[in-house]
Formats: structure tokens, C-alpha cells, sequence
């Protein structure tokens, strides 16, 4: 294999491939990005046996052929080149190494033979549908914080995608929880999605997702079955194996009948949120709401530091109450608001409570309280 290929080019592409490749791998071949060149492209290829990542560049191929070399090793190598570079990467008869050549610079990495590389076959796809990826990075960015980190209860690991009925429109809905909150994102159900197979799509997959959906001017293709998804974003294509487990039926733990209403302003409440639990332990980082006729009074105290309070006008005109809440997750809930304001809706200090915004966005939150 002989190519010369831009700089920028390889590194843009190596970016997206080489973050599938974990640092640590017991099978040597996986520590490597497939390198193949044909016609007047590059196409490279990682894998983690969960998920691959296949992207093609623009090259000058001289002598196309294909090989494998350490992918994080040639990402570092074309990140520390000089910008405007072109970057020639040409492999000996034996197919054993490979050579890096730009400017001045020259660098040999061993390679494995591409025979041995993985492919992760798909197999067919039950539903495709097309979607807009501002709308994919939506449903992701509103819910992929409540995914659980927890091993135990894996099927929670991920993001569950599925159509629904909703207000008689079908809707393709996002949702993730890890049993103290809970985030749930609609959009309207694209043509080609009805009847899909409901989905949970893993942590990791959901975490490269959210960085390769950042043109908001592409056409995403989703393809799935049961136990794979296939993305195509623009040039790159990516394979997931879906998480093999049934989600909790997440309807019958969003309240219906929570009657006080609180409105706040999401800023003002963040930032009152976030200067008071400056004082909070790490391990328990309660934050007591209190409220009462148009006010509330937001207290944390920790028996070892001290305590901390601050007070807001809100919108407010129900019975007293008092209520606890974990600060981070508080936090978490306010940062994906799209509008100036939010509506609670809460009912007691041991029931969930319903976060929505006011600004009509197609999401809402379920909050478990805390005991303060």
C-alpha cells in the first residue's frame, strides 16, 4: 500500500475511529485501526467488538492494499505534525510495517495483517428511517445524563428509542433513567420508523454518537434489528451491538397527579443551587427546598462544615411544603432546559416530582426526592 494523503484529512477521520479503541486490550489486533485504500480513498475501521466505526477520506492512492497499525499511535503521530502537511503512509513488501513520512518527519509502526481484523456483521436490518441529526443530537443530549452507570442493572446502561402514540401522533421517544431520575425526549416519529423493535442503545455507542452528530445540516440513516443498530452520518458508519435486555416500564413511574405548581426561573434557581451546595458533602449533596406563598428558600447543611441558605421569588401559590433534592441532579435537570423557565410539579415530599419546560420543549424530567 502506497498513499499520500492531507493532514487534515487523516486527522479528522482518525478522530472519529481511534476513540472506539480502548487503551487496554487483551486481543492485540484490536488495538488497531483497518487502514484500506482503494480507488482515490482512504477507508479506516475500529472496532471494540461492540462497536465499529468505518469512516473513508479523500487520498492519492498509488498502490491500494490494506493493513492494521496501532490506532492510538497513529493518531498522536498525525496530531504532532505540522498543519498543511501531506502525511504519506506506505507499507513494505512483507506487509510487517508501515511508514509515516511527512516532511522532515519519518515514523515506522508495525502492522498486523488486516486478515485477522474483526468485522462486526450486521446481518439485516428490520426498519431504515431518516432523520435530521439536529433531532438525533436532541433526543440524545436531553437524556444520555440519566443513563445509569450502575453493571448491575445493565439493561439501564443506555438510551431505550421507541415509537409511541402520543396525543394520537406517533412519536419516536428517547429515554433513560438510573432509578433517581428520570429523562424522557420526543420528536415526531420518522416515516419508516413505525413498528420498530423498542431499542437500548449502550452508554459508550450513545457517548461517540453525541460527538459525530455535530452537523446540524446531515441526513442521519438508522437502520436496526433487534440486536444491532447502523448509523450513517455523512462519510462515517457506525455499528452497534444494542444492549440485551427488556426496559422497565418507565410509564408508571412519571407522576399524573401532582397539583403544586412551582415556576422558576432555570438561572437564577442553577446558580442558587450551585452556591449552596458548595457546602455540601460529597456523599450526601441534599439541598432542602422549602417553600411557601411566592418564595423559596433553598438550605444545605453539613453537620461538618457548616450550613449555607438563599432565598428566591418564584412562582408559587400552593400549600407549604418541604422538599429534598440531590444538587447535582438538580443541576443536571436545569443544564438541559431550553427555555428561561421551568415548571415542578409536585405533590409530597416522598413523591416524584415532574420537571418540564416552560418553553414546550418535547421533554420532561422525573425527579426521586431525598430525605433532608
Amino acid at each position: 500500500m502506497r498513499i499520500t494523503i492531507e493532514r487534515s484529512n487523516l486527522l479528522k477521520s482518525l478522530n472519529h475511529v481511534h476513540r472506539v479503541v480502548e487503551r487496554r486490550n487483551t486481543i492485540p489486533i484490536l488495538s488497531n485501526v483497518l487502514l484500506r485504500s482503494d480507488g482515490a480513498s482512504l477507508e479506516m475501521k475500529a472496532t471494540d467488538l461492540d462497536l465499529e466505526i468505518t469512516e473513508a477520506t479523500p487520498a492519492q492512492v498509488e498502490t491500494p492494499g490494506a493493513t492494521t497499525v496501532p490506532a492510538h499511535l497513529l493518531y498522536d503521530i498525525v496530531r504532532k505534525l505540522s498543519d498543511g502537511s501531506e502525511v504519506a503512509l506506505a507499507t513494505n513488501a512483507e506487509g510487517t510495517a508501515m511508514t509515516v513520512q511527512s516532511g522532515r518527519s519519518k515514523f515506522s509502526l508495525q502492522c498486523l495483517p488486516q486478515s485477522d481484523f474483526p468485522d462486526l456483521t450486521a446481518g439485516a436490518f428490520s426498519h431504515t428511517f431518516r432523520m435530521k441529526a439536529t433531532d438525533l443530537k436532541m433526543l440524545i443530549d436531553r437524556t444520555q445524563f440519566a443513563i445509569s452507570t450502575e453493571e448491575t442493572r445493565y439493561y439501564l446502561n443506555g438510551i431505550y428509542i421507541h415509537t409511541i402514540e402520543s396525543n394520537g401522533q406517533l412519536k419516536l421517544r428517547a429515554v433513560a433513567t438510573d432509578g433517581h431520575r428520570l429523562a424522557r425526549a420526543d420528536i415526531e416519529a420518522p416515516s419508516g420508523s413505525e413498528g420498530m423493535p423498542g431499542i437500548i442503545i449502550p452508554r459508550k455507542t450513545v457517548s461517540e454518537l453525541q460527538k459525530l452528530v455535530d452537523n446540524p445540516d446531515v441526513v442521519v440513516t438508522v437502520e436496526v434489528s433487534d440486536a444491532k443498530i447502523r448509523l450513517t452520518i455523512g462519510s462515517i458508519i457506525m455499528t452497534s451491538k444494542l444492549i440485551d435486555g427488556t426496559f422497565p416500564d418507565y410509564q408508571r413511574v412519571i407522576p399524573a397527579n401532582n397539583d403544586k405548581e412551582l415556576k422558576i426561573d432555570c438561572q437564577s434557581f442553577a446558580q442558587a443551587v450551585d452556591r449552596v451546595s458548595t457546602i455540601s458533602s460529597e456523599r450526601g449533596r441534599a439541598v432542602k427546598l422549602a417553600l411557601g406563598d411566592g418564595q423559596l428558600t433553598l438550605t444545605v447543611n453539613n453537620p461538618d462544615s457548616g450550613s449555607a441558605t438563599e432565598e428566591l421569588s418564584v412562582g408559587y401559590d400552593s400549600d407549604p411544603l418541604e422538599i429534598g433534592f440531590n444538587a447535582k441532579y438538580l443541576l443536571d435537570i436545569t443544564a438541559q432546559l431550553s427555555g428561561s423557565d421551568a415548571v415542578f410539579m409536585l405533590a409530597d415530599a416522598g413523591s416524584p416530582t415532574l420537571v418540564r419546560d416552560m418553553a414546550g420543549d418535547d421533554a420532561l424530567y422525573v425527579l426521586m426526592p431525598m430525605r433532608v
